[in-house]
């Protein structure tokens, strides 16, 4: 045991992770990433009633309002009039408090995009002007939060973002807040911003942790039973213990372009070396999951990058123009499962071989995405070993994209992927009975929806109880070796209910409900 192994060396202000106000990492959609700074009250709404029927069902919680101050129809961020709490009048005339009771009327929890720190509106700071750093000669000084940049180090400007906050959570009703322009990896972000020497030679008050003061007055501003994403927030800084997420790498588009093949690589990378703060610290936010305008292949990519290693999953397509397939993916990756990192280290390679263990009081099993990564067809190669897996036993692999048993392997598998492309697998050690290999409802083949599992013997029957969406049945697809065959099937709870025995000695079980809830089964087999 190394005694305070993330404080000394990469949390300083490390507390850890408080589930009472957020027990699990939030999912919801956000509208940036597809409609930049256009989507007002209409567009919002008009997402939301798709998210309802689509993606509430199956675990999504949060909707999301985006650029929706004054002077916000426009790029950049500098120019948006962030501290007067007047919205676009041309975006959202109904206002903002409006358009949260039409959020919550949906079943969502509002959310709410804010830049606390600067502004573009000159009238707001002609009428502070004390309240805002300036150079030497005058000048008022400008980041990327505002083309005037409030001073930190006054108690009333502090003040100032804590009750606007304050007007937002508990006069208007927004229960999400993303705070932007905080913590960054560049200068132009508050904490970096604040630390400049210049920059602290014009506050005008002594200051020695102006951040952190902010960071206090925005959780106090906000209220203890919010949830607060840290928006370029870091685990280096005071937001630990304040934030319940932070946002781990830049924006998975640019603006007013499709994501590309890098934007989907940076997300995997920033995933894999911040990891290991991720359900210890806080939830990590890699960025929306964006299915819609990539390839197949690569959204099938960005889908395990996203929820295998249980982040935070905000959707930032338009719902409308995704086929079933893509919104599938999506609901494949709600609710989160509840992950914690095994490495508890930064990891700075593109990893080929990811791992997700599935412990659970009634059995176990591995989820494994290979991933290529390059532009060329290649080879991927799993050892069974390196998983930690015993070597002296063989194993079922199971393909989740497509449906099938790839086969019975010792020792390792290996699989040819195409440019750009992963294999999702499930791994189970061989048992000579029949046993569960996956689900078709959940990217972790079991590890969400499964809730028990059991074989006796002296009947031959295999049961166990999963939980269902409404309207849409759930495949369980079982491995049925020799000399077993299927005798019967009894079910309780569910309104539809069929076993299909296949060819490579799978049996597909399919279940469904009316409403949400659990359904129970028992496969009886004979020997023959």
């Amino acid at each position: 045991v190394i005694r305070d192994y993330y404080r000394s060396r990469y949390v300083p202000y490390y507390k850890p992770i408080d589930k009472k106000r957020c027990p699990s990492p939030p999912t919801g959609w956000m509208s940036w990433n597809v409609y930049f700074d256009t989507a007002g009250e209409k567009e919002n709404l008009d997402e939301a009633r798709l998210g309802a029927k689509h993606l509430k069902p199956f675990g999504m919680a949060i909707w999301h309002i985006e650029s929706w101050q004054d002077n916000s129809d426009k790029l950049p961020v500098q120019k948006f009039h962030n501290l007067t709490l007047r919205a676009d009048p041309r975006k959202f005339p109904s206002g903002m408090k409006w358009l949260a009771e039409r959020i919550r009327e949906l079943g969502f929890k509002p959310g709410i995009w804010t830049v606390p720190f600067g502004t573009g509106d000159q009238a707001f700071y002609e009428a502070h002007k004390d309240w805002f750093l300036h150079h030497p000669d005058g000048k008022p000084m400008q980041n990327w939060c505002g083309y005037y940049v409030l001073d930190p180090s006054q108690e009333a400007v502090r003040k100032h973002m804590e009750e606007t906050h304050r007007v937002m959570s508990q006069d208007w009703g927004y229960e999400y807040f993303k705070i932007d322009g905080m913590s960054g990896r560049n200068h132009s972000y508050s904490a970096h911003f604040f630390e400049r020497s210049e920059v602290r030679a014009a506050f005008k008050e002594r200051c020695e942790d102006p951040f952190r003061l902010c960071v206090e007055a925005l959780r106090r501003g906000i209220g203890p039973d919010r949830i607060w994403l840290a928006c370029q927030g870091h685990y280096s800084g005071p937001e630990i213990g304040q934030a319940d997420a932070g946002r781990i790498g830049s924006d998975i588009v640019h603006p007013n372009h499709p994501p590309h093949w890098e934007n989907y690589t940076h997300q995997a990378w920033t995933t894999l070396n911040q990891l290991f703060v991720n359900n210890i610290v806080w939830y990590n936010d890699p960025d929306t999951l964006m299915v819609g305008a990539a390839p197949l292949n690569v959204a099938r990519v960005a889908t395990v990058v996203v929820a295998l290693p249980g982040q935070m999953m905000f959707s930032g397509d338009k719902l409308a123009e995704l086929t079933p397939e893509r919104m599938r993916l999506l609901q494949q990756s709600l609710p989160v499962c509840d992950v914690r990192p095994l490495d508890l280290f930064p990891i700075f390679e593109m990893l080929p071989v990811w791992d997700l263990k599935i412990r659970r009081p009634f059995g176990s099993w591995d989820v494994v995405s290979l991933f290529n990564w390059t532009d060329q067809p290649a080879d991927v190669e799993c050892r069974f070993g390196e998983l930690g897996l015993p070597t002296d036993s063989e194993y079922l692999v199971y393909d989740f994209w497509n449906g099938r048993l790839l086969g019975r392997f010792r020792d390792r598998f290996i699989a040819p992927i195409p440019p750009r492309s992963n294999v999702l697998t499930a791994i189970h050690r061989v048992s000579d009975r029949p046993q569960f290999l996956s689900t078709d409802r959940h990217i972790t083949q079991g590890g969400v929806e499964l809730e028990d599992l059991a074989w006796d013997e002296t009947s031959g029957t295999l049961s166990g109880r999963v939980r269902l969406v409404e309207h849409h049945p759930t495949r369980l697809t079982f491995h049925v070796p020799p000399p077993y065959e299927l005798e019967s099937l009894k079910t309780d709870g569910a309104d539809e209910a069929n076993a299909k025995p296949n060819s490579d000695r799978t049996l597909v079980l399919t279940l469904g409900r009316a409403t949400p809830g659990s359904a129970a089964w028992r496969l009886k087999f004979n020997r023959k």
